[in-house]
C-alpha cells in the first residue's frame, strides 16, 4: 500500500467521521452499535452496519498505513501462542512482539505443533535476529530446521512481552462473544494488531506529560495515514 492515503471516493460521511469511527472500534472493546451510540452522542447519526463496513473496508487499510509510518522493528522477537474459540473450536493464534512491544506479525492456525511453527517461523525468517520463546518443544524444531542461525533463547520468564501483548485480544474476544469464522478473526486480528498496539505507548515507563506528548504524536501519525492531515482546516 505504502505512504497512499486510503481512498474515500463515493463516501457521502465526512473522512474525519469515518476514520474516528474505525478508531473507536479497533482501539476500544466496543461494538458497532456502541460506536453507532456514541457517534448519535455526538450528533452524528450512523448505522452500526455502515461502521461495519468501513471497519471492514478501511481497517486493514489503516493498519498498513500506520506500518509504514512505524519505525522498523527491533532485532529480538518474542514468540508465542495462544488459543482462541472461534465457532465454537479452539484455533491457536500466534505473535511476534519486538522488544519494543511492536507486534509485527501475527497467523491464527489449528495447531501449535512443529508444522504450525515451521510455518510461521518462515514468516519471520529475514526479518530478525534473536528469537525468544517459552519452553514448547515444537518451537525448538521449528528453529532448528527453519533458522538455525538465529539465535534462539527458551525460557518461560524471557516471553512475558508476549504473554502479556494476548491481554487485549482476549478483552477483545470476550467482548465479541468469540470469532464466527477463521478468515474473520484472522482479518480482524490482523487490522487489530496494526492499529491498537499504535496508541497503547509503554505508559508505565514514562510521566504524564511525555505520556500526552507521545499521544498527540501518535494521533498525528494517525491522521497522516487516514487522510484526514491533508484536509483544510475548518473555518
Amino acid at each position: 500500500m505504502g505512504s497512499t492515503s486510503p481512498s474515500y471516493q463515493g463516501h457521502r460521511y465526512p473522512v474525519e467521521i469515518i476514520s474516528h469511527c474505525v478508531w473507536l472500534y479497533f482501539r476500544f472493546p466496543l461494538s458497532f452499535r456502541e460506536v453507532e451510540e456514541l457517534m448519535l452522542e455526538r450528533g452524528v447519526v450512523v448505522s452500526h452496519e455502515t461502521v461495519r463496513r468501513w471497519c471492514a473496508k478501511f481497517g486493514q487499510a489503516y493498519a498498513n498505513a500506520l506500518h509504514c509510518r512505524r519505525p522498523r522493528p527491533g532485532d529480538t522477537w518474542h514468540l508465542d501462542e495462544v488459543f482462541l474459540m472461534v465457532n465454537g473450536e479452539p484455533k491457536c493464534l500466534w505473535r511476534a512482539v519486538d522488544q519494543h512491544g511492536t507486534v509485527p506479525d501475527i497467523l491464527l492456525q489449528n495447531r501449535r505443533d512443529t508444522v504450525a511453527a515451521r510455518r510461521f517461523f518462515r514468516r519471520l525468517l529475514k526479518k530478525t535476529r534473536v528469537v525468544v520463546t517459552d519452553r514448547l518443544r515444537s518451537c525448538g524444531a521449528a528453529h532448528r530446521e527453519v533458522m538455525p542461525s538465529v539465535e534462539h533463547r527458551s525460557h518461560q520468564g524471557l516471553n512475558n512481552r508476549a504473554e502479556n501483548s494476548h491481554q487485549p485480544t482476549r478483552q477483545r474476544e470476550r467482548a465479541m462473544k468469540g470469532f464466527r469464522s477463521v478468515g474473520g478473526a484472522q482479518r480482524f486480528l490482523a487490522a487489530f494488531s496494526g492499529i491498537s498496539p499504535h496508541f497503547r505507548p509503554r505508559r508505565h515507563l514514562m510521566t504524564a506529560g511525555e505520556y500526552r506528548a507521545e499521544m498527540t504524536t501518535r494521533f498525528a501519525i494517525r491522521d497522516q495515514a487516514t487522510g484526514v492531515a491533508g484536509l483544510p482546516a475548518a473555518a
